[in-house]
């Protein structure tokens, strides 16, 4: 078991498998087009042949189904019979050999036809010496290796900061020994290699790596390919044995204690101005009355007063938070600043989640799942900032229109979000809606202020939201 290796962030690979892929996109376009202009000749030579034609048996696998078989002749035919040897047999040899080979090719081929056509011997020892490598090369990519190759990441959900950890499994399910080879893991925009030892039969090799996650993104990992090609990189053929899967880097977040959710709490059960005969928070005594529920008969005080009393208690509304991440790139004045504010929504949104409290977190452009803890981690990892501008106010007014009866609103913003934005999108909230702005600013020390009704808290540090929380909650 061989130890991790490092994952180079660009390399020739990476940029010559992106350019593979782009080739086999247009070459399955093209085969689709194809096979589509097959489909469509077909239909319309169907419409066009009577019914007697089918056959003398009147079967359509006689004699003259052969004959007026769609496709058979013309230039349709050709054409189409073209597109299939192209795509069958040509193309992936000619996709074989590399950029480089094939300016070698060209250079190699001008001098033969020069040296040739001109009597230049020179001419022609440069076009020898050019055409031996291109044959060498396509010995090195002949013959072909059957893998069996398993893809298996430890968890496809990991958190900034922490390494995703996997494997590759690659076996050899034949009768005969396969040679050295190696295999690519493509990983986003970078490139793994991994060389894999000749193979006896029935034997395996397994290849560990870990991936660094130092920012949020959804990584593509994968596919798995097996390459092998000529020390000059003139060729090189390659074959995928194993599909790409996702691994979401999830942003970091910090749990909030008692004493930083506390604002949290002291909006559960707050009171209204209704009054009912049963709920749970308790208000006053009156006079018994018809019909009244005689559990609610408050018995000490009928025995001290001679009359029937009851209790009487104050309608309360469950508490119902509203995230509002401010995501305009025009606000933030790095993409840190941006990550922080990020985090910080998240942070937001998990603890009201742990606390079982109502939950509303948006965008300007989305929102946010809130059925499990994972969807909501999984929308904030693609959460990106908007080159779009928007008027802010429309923040507020999306807050009301998502959540009318929201008992908080927490809004998330960045340095550059000025006091006027902030205080209109507060104007669009309703009354009585406690509000809070929190703006994420690089290396800012916590500090509290307010306009209007809106305290704002500056924090510079996702391990201060605790603090911060707490200036709010007193």
């Amino acid at each position: 078991m061989s130890p991790e290796p490092s994952l180079p962030t660009d390399t020739a690979d990476a940029r010559a498998a992106k350019a593979q892929a782009k080739k086999r996109r247009a070459a399955t376009k093209a085969e689709t087009r194809a096979e589509a202009r097959r489909q469509r000749k077909q239909a319309t030579a169907e419409a066009r042949s009577p019914s007697g034609e089918a056959g003398a048996s009147g079967s359509p696998d006689g004699p003259g189904a052969q004959a007026h078989a769609p496709g058979s002749t013309g230039p349709a035919a050709w054409r189409d019979r073209m597109v299939d040897l192209w795509m069958r047999r040509v193309h992936p040899v000619l996709d074989v050999v590399s950029p480089i080979g094939w300016a070698v090719l060209a250079v190699a081929v001008f001098c033969w036809v020069l040296g040739l056509g001109l009597h230049i011997t020179e001419m022609n020892v440069v076009a020898l010496v050019l055409t031996m490598p291109l044959v060498i090369a396509g010995l090195f990519v002949l013959g072909r290796a059957n893998y069996a190759v398993t893809l298996d990441l430890q968890t496809h959900r990991v958190v900034v900061g922490t390494r995703a950890v996997g494997r590759i499994e690659v076996a050899n399910p034949t009768p005969r020994p396969i040679l050295p080879s190696r295999i690519e893991l493509a990983v986003g925009s970078a490139t793994a290699q991994f060389m894999v030892p000749r193979l006896p039969p029935d034997a395996e090799h397994e290849e560990l790596f870990a991936v660094p996650t130092k920012r949020r993104a959804v990584l593509v990992v994968g596919p798995v390919r097996s390459v092998r090609d000529d020390p000059l990189s003139l060729m090189r053929r390659q074959v995928t044995w194993a599909k790409a899967q996702e691994l979401f880097v999830h942003p970091r977040t910090v749990r909030l204690d008692e004493a930083a959710s506390g604002f949290l709490r002291d909006l559960e059960g707050t009171p209204s101005s209704d009054l009912s005969s049963s709920d749970i928070a308790f208000h006053a005594l009156r006079d018994y009355s018809p019909g009244d529920d005689r559990r609610h008969v408050h018995w000490r005080t009928t025995a001290r007063t001679g009359k029937l009393m009851v209790r009487q208690f104050e309608e309360t509304r469950r508490s119902h938070v509203v995230v509002a991440l401010d995501n305009l790139a025009a606000h933030y004045a790095s993409d840190d600043e941006f990550e922080l504010a990020v985090s910080v929504a998240a942070s937001i949104s998990a603890q009201t989640v742990r606390e079982e409290k109502e939950l509303t977190p948006f965008t300007f452009d989305a929102r946010q799942r809130t059925g499990t803890f994972r969807r909501l981690m999984d929308d904030y990892t693609v959460v990106d900032p908007l080159k779009e501008r928007f008027s802010f106010h429309e923040l507020g007014q999306k807050a009301t229109d998502l959540a009318a009866n929201a008992s908080a609103v927490m809004m998330v913003v960045g340095s550059h979000t000025t006091a006027r934005e902030l205080n209109s999108a507060a104007n669009q909230l309703p009354i009585g809606v406690m509000a809070v702005a929190i703006r994420c600013v690089d290396d800012a020390e916590v500090r509290r202020s307010a306009i209007g009704a809106l305290d704002v808290v500056t924090l510079g540090s996702l391990d201060t939201l605790a603090r911060a929380l707490r200036a709010v909650g007193r």
